[in-house]
């Protein structure tokens, strides 16, 4: 079918294909929403006579950048409430007076929410702050690495949590020096809350209508295919966010491809129905399944083998050894992909020692499975990791974002070991492309830069600066990288032909352009299967 509809040709000054030859086409003859053809202008000119011709000038096209970790289904629900972020407050007093007047807009009673306060950044945020700014409303701000928020006295009483109550297993309800609860809700307290597709039980939050979710997820698309993405993996997806997706889908509002994996909790109804990996289309499709075992890195609960570098500790196991186990066999056996959210080192381990029993009792030849972050590693976890073909999905842009608080966390010489992009390609251990959104900047070229520099946008301090990699390799991370995390490399991540037509236009060329610039570089359109869905 695809050879009997008309190709458009489409060329650029450069045109990076990352087909491997090391000759790079002038041209992409594009029919059907495929590549069909590359070559010469002159070439393609002569094999598609008479075909309409689109040239981008001075332009550099490359292959449709790729997250390979993010959460679309989260973005679309923050977006309909308070953005908290470093970008939108200059400071506790401003964020408290933005909570103060959504309150006063609200009905009676109403919910507030906020999402991706920066601790860091912004200022220490308590109970009592938010109690100031909606005495009578109750308000709920969750922290920029999502693993963990601030709740106000009412938000505490409406989840009928009060100074006897216990925290649930695997999470924490924070204390003051005076012993009260002081309106942090940590990891599966807050996740329990906030997250459908990790709940266990019914949200007490107000769910929005579909109609509203619907209105959040097209405001998410059009701001990251203005970022140049044309794919992504939605890391934590709940039945309700397939629901939304496919009727998104239905009325022809889906441009986004959009990978999902299944949180563990919901996997015993796919399960059920024969649903795995691979089901669904290029598209919409499931990856796999989604489960955690440990925290955050910029919430600062992640499990380490040596404490924290400021604070002491060794961060949180929120899923038993046991039952992490078992979670990996069931979904191992059913010849499913999992990925498991692992960030220290020691939760790392866990996950290994889970792969590499499940691999003895059932080999599944091909079947590889992600460390979703991966973020501190060692040699002896690389060579683990490359025997098992696990797959690493480490944060892009998380060295850009946190800058020099990563060397005060972790100290100095934890940090040469994290985000361990320079390692995993070393040791031949496939790499994703990943901003974690909300949780980091969503810009892939932003994540790009990251990684190539090293170094923090806003103090300029080196952080692992041993772990820098190319341009180039910094681009395949976000395309083939990707696409291999997700089972799709057969088709994505190259502009050659018979692979999907999407691809990012670039204003300059982020393999020769300054490395500090590179998140400067303008997106001038971004097409997905031929199709333009965004344009400057």
């Amino acid at each position: 079918m695809i050879n009997e509809i008309a190709p458009v040709l489409y060329r650029a000054a450069r045109i990076v294909s990352q087909q491997g030859d090391g000759a790079e086409p002038e041209a992409l003859a594009v029919a059907g929403g495929f590549i069909r053809a590359t070559g010469t202008v002159a070439e393609l000119r002569s094999r598609f006579p008479g075909a309409e011709e689109v040239d981008f000038g001075d332009a550099t096209v490359v292959p449709g950048l790729n997250d390979a970790h993010i959460h679309l289904a989260i973005a679309a629900e923050d977006l309909l409430h308070l953005d908290l972020s470093v970008d939108a407050v200059s400071g506790v007093e401003d964020l408290l007076a933005q909570v103060s007047a959504d309150a006063e807009r609200a009905a009676p009673g109403e919910w507030i929410r906020g999402s991706r306060y920066d601790d860091t950044k912004t200022g220490a945020l308590t109970r009592w702050d938010l109690d100031r700014a909606a005495p009578d409303h109750p308000v709920l701000v969750v922290q920029v690495a999502g693993h963990w928020g601030v709740a106000n006295s009412a938000a505490l009483r409406a989840l009928h949590i009060d100074e006897d109550t216990p925290p649930p297993d695997g999470g924490d309800l924070g204390r003051g020096s005076d012993g009260r609860l002081d309106g942090r809700l940590v990891e599966r307290a807050l996740m329990n809350v906030v997250y459908p597709a990790t709940a266990r039980g019914a949200s007490p939050l107000p769910p929005s209508s579909p109609q509203e979710k619907l209105r959040g997820l097209a405001r998410a698309q059009r701001q990251w295919h203005a970022a140049g993405l044309t794919s992504v993996c939605d890391a934590l997806i709940a039945p309700e966010d397939i629901a939304l997706l496919r009727k998104a889908r239905a009325e022809g509002e889906l441009t986004l491809r959009v990978g999902m994996l299944l949180s563990i909790e919901h996997y015993a109804a796919a399960r059920a129905l024969g649903v795995g990996s691979g089901f669904g289309d290029d598209l919409l499709r499931l990856v796999g399944v989604k489960a955690f075992v440990d925290g955050a890195i910029g919430g600062r609960t992640c499990l380490l083998a040596e404490p924290y570098a400021d604070s002491g500790g060794h961060g949180l196991q929120t899923t038993s050894t046991e039952d992490l186990l078992e979670q990996v066999r069931t979904v191992h056996g059913d010849g499913n992909r999992i990925g498991v959210h692992a960030n220290g080192d020691a939760a790392i381990r866990l996950v290994l020692d889970a792969f590499e029993t499940v691999q003895r009792e059932m080999p599944h030849p091909g079947l590889r499975h992600r460390i979703e972050h991966c973020s501190v590693i060692d040699d002896g976890i690389l060579r683990r990791m490359r025997e098992t073909g696990a797959i690493a999905v480490p944060f892009a842009g998380y060295v850009g974002y946190h800058g020099g608080s990563l060397n005060h966390w972790y100290g100095k010489d934890r940090t040469e070991r994290m985000f361990a992009h320079r390692s995993f390609l070393d040791a031949g251990v496939g790499v994703a492309g990943s901003s974690d959104y909300p949780c980091g900047p969503y810009q892939p070229l932003l994540g790009v830069q990251s990684m190539v520099t090293r170094e923090g946008f806003d103090d300029g301090e080196q952080v692992g600066a041993s772990q820098r990699i190319t341009p180039r390799e910094a681009l395949g991370v976000f395309t083939l990288g990707s696409a291999e995390a997700e089972g799709a490399a057969h088709v994505k991540g190259r502009l050659a032909p018979g692979n999907l037509a999407d691809f990012t236009v670039l204003g300059e060329d982020p393999l020769t352009v300054d490395p500090q610039s590179i998140s400067r570089i303008p997106v001038l359109a971004t097409f997905v299967g031929g199709e333009c869905v965004y344009e400057a």
